[in-house]
Order: C-alpha cells, then structure tokens, then sequence
C-alpha cells in the first residue's frame, strides 16, 4: 500500500510537471502521428503529381509556342506570296486595260480603213460607169480634140493609167483592211489569252487568300490554347506553391508528434499487471487489429497490437484500450468508419485474437513503440511486414 502510495505521488508530480510544460493542458495529449504521417505522403504524393502535370503543361506550352511560331512563318509566307499574286493582278489589269485600248484603237484604223476603201471603190465604179457609159463621146472627143495623133495617144495612155492607178489603190486599200482586221484578230487572242491568265491568278489568289484566312484562324487559336495553357501553369504553381506550404506544416507538426512521441518513451510507464480490461476490450482490440493489419503476417498484427496495449501502459496516453484507441485521430480506420463497420461485422479473424490476447499479457515485439506507419524515406524504427513502428 505504501509503494502505491508513493507511485500515486510519482504520477501526480509528473502530471504537474507537464502541466507546466504545456499550460492550460490537464494532460499531455499525443496526435496522431500515423494520421499526420499519412496525410504527409499524401500531400507529398499530390505534390509530386502537381508537379508532373506542371512539368507536362509546360512542355505542351513549349510545344504550343513552337507550333504558333511555325504556323505564324507559314502565314507571313503566305502574305508574301499573297501580296505578289496581288501585284500580279494588278499588272495583268493593267495590260488587258492597255490591250483594250491597242483593239480600240484599231478597230477605229479599221473602220477608217474600210470607210476609205469603200470611198474608193465608189470612186473608182462611177469612173468606170462614166468611161462605160461616154466611151463614144471620149473616143469621138479624144480623136477631135487631140492636137495630133501623139497627143491622142497621151489621152488614152492617161485614162488607162487612171483605171490602173484606182485598181492599185482599191487592192492597197484591201490589203490595209485585211492586214488591220488580223492584228485585230491577233490583239483579242492576246486579250483572251491575258483572261485567261487573269482567271488562273485569281483562282491563285482566292485559294492563297483561303490559306491565309485558315492559317490566321489556326494562329488564332494557337494563342488561345497557349493563354490556357498558360493560366494552367499559373494554377500549377500556385497549387504547388501551397501544396509545399501544407507539406511544411504537416512536417511541423510530424516533428512535434516525434517529440512527444520520444517524451512519452522516456515518462513513466505501467507494469501489465496494473491494468485492468474491460469487458469488450478483447474485441475492440482484436477488429482494430484487423482494420489495421489484417492482411500482415501474425507479427505484424501482434506489432499493432503491442502499439495499443504500450500507449495504455503510457502516462501520456489514456489508461483503458477505449480510451486509448477513440482518442482523437489517433487511428485512421476510427475516422474512416472501418472499425464501426468491422465491430458491427464481427470481422476480426481467430489470428487476431490470438495477437490481441497476447499484447494484452504484455507481451511485445516491437519494445516500447507507441507508433506505426508505412515506410517513408528518413524514418528509422523497427519495419515488420508493410509498417515501420518506432
């Protein structure tokens, strides 16, 4: 009775010692390394996810750039030769403008040629008419009149040289006629052919100006997806940004359950024999056993097993299995409502039984550890199956 008495006393300093440590506290009061721990690699995890994406939308937006600048060199190409079959036009209007002018202008050669060749002809049928008609009289006039025979000769020889000289020039006035109407003939070929030509370099023209309308558009909308892509970068950073803030924060708060952790490894600590179960601990703790390592090896759920019964022999832990395994976030499957489920299932196997029964005879095989997790990089402890325990 006396050394209990002076073990009471021992605890009861202690609780004031650690009151004074962390005021306005009844109670050192440990959280959940293995939630905290969890949502660490978590937040890691998202991290590393974060930054892949980030990673890939830059390189869509290299990719992006590279595209737009590509398409943006086809489309100052396609202005260049757009400009030039522009300028091509241009010119071949203003040859068929000038080529319409050179037809005019012989068309009126033309007609005047046709009006003189028929004034000559006229001319030259009312001389004939007038010879045919008075060609006694002439003869009569020319034999009369005549000073002599040699000037009689001379007569004849003009009349006949003047009939001559009209058939020379109707014939000369033919061949202008035919000569003005084959350059005409020519010179609308040619206007023909500039249409031609003309049609061939606007079809050039509508198909580049085509080109150039879709290659703006596809421009266009390069620089659209690159201002997305863009924006989703700047989220990416932002949400890395404060991703990297929560990691720093989480790894505060490991660091200061790893503290706690070790400060309850070195307060005092309960023999087995002190403890007393309470109906329903067996189950309790045989189903979080399962929750927590139902698919590990035995060791490994009498490791879980031992975690629970070395925080109820803690003085910084509660002092019953409840309290110790419904104490705020300590055990991840209490949150999730996987225990409710397999308390309300009777999930717990006859190894977990067997696991529970033994860390509540105290025995252990993972010494004094209050804690358990998934291996992390930089995390010493004792690793049996998939958790690391420390």
């Amino acid at each position: 009775m006396k050394h209990m008495g002076k073990r009471y006393i021992a605890m009861l300093l202690l609780a004031v010692l650690l009151v004074g440590v962390f005021p306005g506290m009844t109670a050192v009061r440990v959280h959940a390394t293995e939630a905290t721990r969890k949502k660490l690699q978590e937040a890691e995890d998202e991290k590393k996810k974060t930054e892949a994406d980030l990673e890939q939308t830059k390189e869509d937006l290299q990719n992006l750039s590279e595209e737009k600048n590509e398409l943006q060199g086809k489309l100052n190409s396609l202005n260049s030769q757009l400009k030039e079959v522009s300028a091509k036009l241009e010119e071949l209007e203003q040859m068929i403008e000038e080529k319409e002018d050179e037809i005019e202008k012989t068309k009126a050669e033309l007609a005047d040629a046709k009006a003189t060749e028929e004034w000559q002809y006229e001319c030259m049928k009312k001389r004939i008419q007038f010879i045919y008609e008075t060609q006694d009289y002439i003869v009569l006039e020319m034999f009369f009149s005549s000073a002599n025979f040699s000037d009689m000769i001379n007569r004849s020889d003009y009349i006949e040289q003047l009939a001559e000289y009209d058939r020379m020039k109707l014939e000369e006035y033919q061949q202008t006629k035919e000569l003005i109407a084959l350059a005409e003939a020519k010179l609308e070929d040619e206007k023909k052919e500039l249409n031609d030509y003309k049609a061939q370099v606007e079809v050039e023209k509508s198909s580049v100006s085509g080109l150039v309308s879709q290659t703006s558009t596809s421009v266009a909308g390069k620089k659209n997806e690159i201002s997305q892509a863009e924006s989703e970068a700047l989220a990416y950073e932002q949400q890395l940004q404060e991703q990297e803030e929560d990691i720093k924060q989480l790894q505060e708060k490991l660091a200061e359950e790893i503290r706690l952790s070790q400060l309850a490894a070195q307060s005092a600590w309960r023999d087995i024999s002190e403890v007393s179960f309470a109906e329903g601990d067996r189950y309790l703790l045989a189903n979080l056993i399962y929750c927590e390592a139902g698919g590990e090896g035995y060791a490994g759920q009498l490791a879980v097993g031992s975690v629970v019964i070395n925080r109820v022999l803690s003085s910084v832990y509660p002092d019953s299995v409840v309290g110790v395994i419904y104490q705020g976030g300590q055990f991840s499957p209490v949150g999730s409502g996987r225990l409710a489920a397999a308390l309300a299932g009777g999930s717990a196997t006859q190894s977990c039984y067997q696991a529970a029964d033994e860390a509540m005879r105290g025995s252990t095989n993972v010494g004094n550890c209050v804690y358990f997790r998934t291996p992390i990089e930089g995390l010493n402890g004792i690793q049996i199956g998939g958790h690391i325990f420390y």
